[in-house]
């Protein structure tokens, strides 16, 4: 018995000192990741949104001072507000449209947020849920579960990055966890990011140029933008409660929704092939 468990550990290349040793490195790597990004949010991000707010001009001064690197450290900064998802990201694209001007700032702040948005899906098609849940409880995480519909998963991933307000950071890790390839992903969220993300760039424009009157305008349409985005996604939500309604429930959940990795299922399914 000792001897054939030996040779199906050979064959499969499981060895179970391997199996440990994996673990161990990736539990460090993710607690490591974590930690470095906290300081970061802690020591940089926060200092950053608290300077915009207290003086938008500062803030310009510090970004302008770094010259050529200036547009650099705006993307940097997209990027570390996205990973780190409890920094809001509105200030910092106020700051973008304060800085560069609404078009520069807006793509700044677009470019960082696809390189964010790419390294949080892989590190979430690597991990699984539990590094979602370093950052998320798992009864927020859930109440994404909806996500689980791959008929309608593009629409309404498309949607929730549409409407202004909601929780894309949240977002950008529980996708990770659907069926979405990452390409279609960044694709998806890139186009729906473009109503919001240029409307806060015009905004802090406008407020440097004191037309503050043409910046509430701004800020009005993205409200009615809001409202109707808001209005579309019920409307399908309900749509979606009508046709299973009667159904059995038959809906299972992916490995990813319920704790284990999403790229165990895969590999698995390798080895049996």
């Amino acid at each position: 018995m000792a001897g054939h468990h030996h040779k199906h550990d050979a064959f499969s290349g499981q060895h179970p000192e391997n199996i440990k040793l994996r673990k161990t490195l990736s539990i460090l790597l993710i607690v490591s990741i974590v930690i470095v990004f906290s300081l970061i949010a802690y020591f940089v991000g926060r200092p950053l949104v608290r300077e915009f707010r207290e003086s938008p001009e500062t803030f310009r001064d510090y970004v302008k001072s770094h010259g050529p690197l200036g547009p650099l450290i705006m993307i940097g900064i997209m990027v570390m507000q996205v990973i780190v998802a409890f920094i809001p990201g509105e200030p910092f694209e106020l700051g973008a449209g304060f800085v560069f001007g609404w078009f520069a700032g807006a793509l700044l702040c677009l470019l960082g947020t696809v390189i964010a948005s790419g390294l949080v899906f892989l590190a979430v098609r690597k991990w699984g849920v539990k590094i979602v849940e370093l950052f998320f409880p798992r009864d927020k995480i859930k109440s994404y579960s909806f996500l689980q519909n791959e008929k309608k998963l593009d629409l309404l991933v498309f949607i929730l990055f549409l409407i202004p307000g909601t929780p894309k950071d949240l977002l950008t890790y529980v996708v990770g966890l659907t069926p979405m390839k990452l390409l279609a992903f960044l694709l998806i969220t890139t186009l729906a990011r473009i109503p919001s993300v240029p409307s806060s760039t015009i905004t802090g424009n406008l407020t440097r140029k004191g037309s503050y009157t043409a910046a509430i305008v701004t800020y009005g349409v993205t409200l009615i933008i809001t409202v109707i985005c808001v209005l579309w996604y019920r409307r399908i939500s309900k749509q979606e409660k009508l046709e299973n309604q009667g159904k059995p429930e038959t809906r299972t959940e992916r490995p990813g929704w319920g704790g284990q990795k999403t790229g165990k299922k895969r590999k698995n399914g390798k080895r049996k092939k």
